[in-house]
C-alpha cells in the first residue's frame, strides 16, 4: 500500500534568472535566461512525494490571480485542499549562477493565510507558512515532519526535523529524530543528538540546487512511511536530492522512484 501523506505548505510561482555570477551590492547584471516555474517548498515536496509513489493530500493557499494557475499546474493529480484568498499568490525571486548555487527571496502572499485545522495522519510541513498552521498540523497529526526552512524557531515538537547546518543553528537543539543535510557530503540522521545513520550523496554535476532539499525531505519521509530502515531511507533521500540538484528548476527537477533506484545502482 502506498504511503499516505498530507503536505501542508506554500505554493509559489518561481521567477528564475540564470546568471554568470551573483551581483555585488548595488550592481546590476544582465541575466542569461529567465523562466517562470511552479514552486514553493510545500508544493515542491508534495509533487516530489507523489512522484516517489506516495498518495498525497496537499493543503495550501493561493490568490485570485493569474499566477495561481501557473503555480498549481503540477499539483492537479493530487488530493488538493487549496483555499483562495484576496492576497496575491506567493512568489519566489531566484537567481541561479553557472555553478548551480542560488539566491532566493520569497514573497509569502497567500501562503501567510494557510490553515491546517483539517489535517490528520502523517503530515509534512515547512516554514514558508505561519506558526499557527504549524501548531494546527501538530495538533491534528499522528506523525509530523518539519523541514526547518526558511529557518526560525517553530514552537512545537516534531517527530522528524529536516535541517541543514545553518537551519539547525537557528532552531536550536531538537529532541527526537533529526536529519542533518550536508550538501554534497550527504546527510546524517541523529536521534536525541546521537548519530544513528549516515549516507553519502551520489556524485552529480550541480545545475540548480533550488529543490534539492525538497527532494531530500520528501524521499526521506516517504521511505520512512513505507517502513524502510533508517539507513536505506537516508540513502534514498540523498539520491533524490542529488538528482534534483543536477537539473534546472524546482518541480521539473524532482525525481521518480525509478530514477532514485537507478542512481543508487550506479
Amino acid at each position: 500500500m502506498p504511503a499516505q501523506l498530507t503536505v501542508v505548505g506554500s505554493v509559489n510561482l518561481d521567477l528564475v534568472a540564470r546568471v554568470e555570477r551573483f551581483p555585488r551590492a548595488g550592481e546590476t547584471l544582465t541575466a542569461l535566461s529567465f523562466e517562470r516555474i511552479p514552486g514553493g517548498k510545500g508544493a515542491n515536496q508534495a509533487v516530489a512525494a507523489a512522484r516517489l509513489g506516495a498518495d498525497v493530500r496537499f493543503v495550501g493557499c493561493v490568490g485570485r490571480d493569474g499566477a495561481a494557475a501557473e503555480a498549481l499546474v503540477n499539483l492537479h493529480g493530487l488530493d488538493l485542499d487549496i483555499r483562495e484568498t484576496d492576497a496575491p499568490t506567493g512568489l519566489a525571486l531566484i537567481a541561479v549562477d553557472t555553478a548551480g548555487e542560488n539566491q532566493i527571496v520569497v514573497v509569502p502572499g497567500a501562503n501567510a493565510e494557510v490553515d491546517a485545522s483539517s489535517v490528520s495522519g502523517s503530515v509534512l510541513c515547512q516554514l514558508e507558512i505561519p506558526d499557527g498552521a504549524i501548531a494546527q498540523a501538530r495538533a491534528g497529526a499522528d506523525w509530523l515532519c518539519i523541514n526547518a526552512a526558511p529557518a526560525r524557531p517553530f514552537g512545537v515538537e516534531a517527530d522528524l526535523v529536516v535541517a541543514n547546518r545553518y537551519e539547525l543553528d537557528a532552531i536550536g537543539r531538537q529532541r527526537g529524530l533529526v536529519a542533518l543535510t550536508l550538501g554534497a557530503d550527504g546527510a546524517v540522521l541523529l536521534e536525541d543528538g546521537n548519530e544513528v545513520a549516515r549516507a553519502s550523496a551520489p556524485k552529480v554535476s550541480a545545475v540548480d540546487g533550488t529543490a534539492a532539499g525538497d527532494a531530500f525531505t520528501a524521499a526521506l519521509v516517504v521511505s520512512l512511511l513505507e517502513g524502510r530502515e533508517r539507513a536505506e531511507a537516508l540513502r534514498n533521500a540523498c539520491a533524490a536530492g542529488a538528482i534534483a540538484a543536477s537539473r534546472f528548476g524546482a518541480q521539473p527537477s524532482l525525481p521518480t522512484a525509478d530514477e532514485v533506484d537507478a542512481i543508487l545502482r550506479r
